[in-house]
């Protein structure tokens, strides 16, 4: 597969097969999120593969905080399990987190280096049958959520990546063309 056909065919896929996703699999996903450019050869990127526990462990954490929502208590104890359940089915789930640093440029760096090595994550999945989904937001400051993934004190968590043989493709979406953002400067 070329990388426009991958480009094209990458989805946020949100169902998967039962399919396990086997150590070697993962392990050419991390190999080529690794060839994403950093300034510097800083290398800060920190992953985090999850087993069935641990997805559990933040499923619960982020099915709690999307308990506090419930209109009843007996619905949000519904809720986090039934999320934390869904998580541990998962058949992979990597965390990308960086190292953090001291200056606000290198930290900016290094996140935007970690961010592409997931695109790389991402491509290289396709072109493997695989599919992703890149998740991200507040959850993962959560304390419980950090506990559940083992990261370390001085890493931040910038994004979960759920792995998997897709159940379904999603049609693609509907994108402005680049033109619509590009402007040429003399």
């Amino acid at each position: 597969m070329n990388l426009t056909d991958a480009l094209q065919q990458r989805r946020s896929i949100k169902r998967f097969t039962d399919r396990a996703v086997t150590r070697e699999e993962i392990e050419q996903l991390l190999a080529a999120a690794t060839l994403a450019p950093n300034h510097k050869l800083t290398q800060p990127w920190r992953f985090h593969v999850l087993g069935p526990e641990a997805r559990h462990a933040y499923g619960a954490a982020l099915g709690e905080r999307k308990a506090k929502k419930a209109a009843t208590p007996e619905a949000g104890r519904a809720l986090r399990d039934t999320v934390a359940n869904e998580h541990r089915a998962l058949p992979a789930m990597i965390v990308v987190a960086v190292v953090k640093s001291d200056t606000a440029e290198t930290a900016e760096e290094d996140y935007a280096a970690a961010m592409m090595g997931v695109q790389n994550l991402a491509l290289a999945a396709v072109e493997r049958g695989l599919g992703t989904h890149v998740k991200t937001g507040a959850i993962m400051d959560d304390p419980a959520a950090r506990a559940a993934v083992g990261v370390k004190d001085n890493e931040k968590i910038v994004a979960v990546v759920n792995v998997g043989e897709p159940a379904e493709a999603p049609p693609e979406k509907k994108r402005e063309p680049a033109t619509a953002f590009t402007t040429w400067v003399p």
